[in-house]
């Protein structure tokens, strides 16, 4: 049995999605519980040179839904970027998710050799869907997911790989 390009990426983005909102919301407990203000939390970073947790989110959520949408071949729904809390990070989340879940798979099937131009800060970038998905969209989404745990972690959320890999 051959796996299809909408099980290598829907269920996969919602996923991680779903396992970033769980530890955001271990975040924002942590945050009350230590008396830390949610905006610091919010604003951290791993390095200076790196983006602020609200940023990491903001990316991973643009990955999984832009990235859906462009192997289905329609034009992403934008999302502004204008979180500054947990709640309106959770609900960019689940937003994300809701606009994923309508997608058939159907439409995101047979997308391996659909041409993908995406913008990035380097330029251009050409794609087929397969090396898309594979290549850029899947590393992309775990790098930021990473680093929203990492960021969390550093900061003394008590969160574990478990947490970070959800429930089986």
């Amino acid at each position: 049995m051959t796996l299809s390009m909408y099980q290598a990426s829907v269920p996969v983005f919602l996923r991680a999605l779903g396992n970033l909102h769980h530890v955001l919301k271990k975040g924002e407990a942590h945050a009350h519980a230590k008396n830390i203000s949610p905006d610091v939390l919010l604003q951290t970073r791993l390095i200076p040179d790196m983006l602020p947790l609200t940023r990491q989110v903001q990316i991973a959520t643009d990955m999984a839904k832009n990235g859906t949408a462009r192997l289905a071949g329609v034009e992403p729904l934008k999302f502004e970027d204008t979180e500054t809390s947990f709640d309106q990070l959770y609900a960019r989340i689940e937003r994300a998710v809701e606009y994923i879940k309508g997608f058939k798979p159907e439409q995101v099937d047979g997308s391996e050799a659909r041409q993908v131009t995406i913008k990035t800060r380097n330029g251009e970038q050409h794609f087929e869907g397969q090396a898309y998905l594979l290549h850029y969209l899947l590393p992309n989404l775990f790098f930021h997911c990473t680093t929203a745990y990492a960021i969390l972690r550093s900061s003394g959320v008590e969160i574990g790989k478990s947490d970070y890999m959800g429930k089986f």
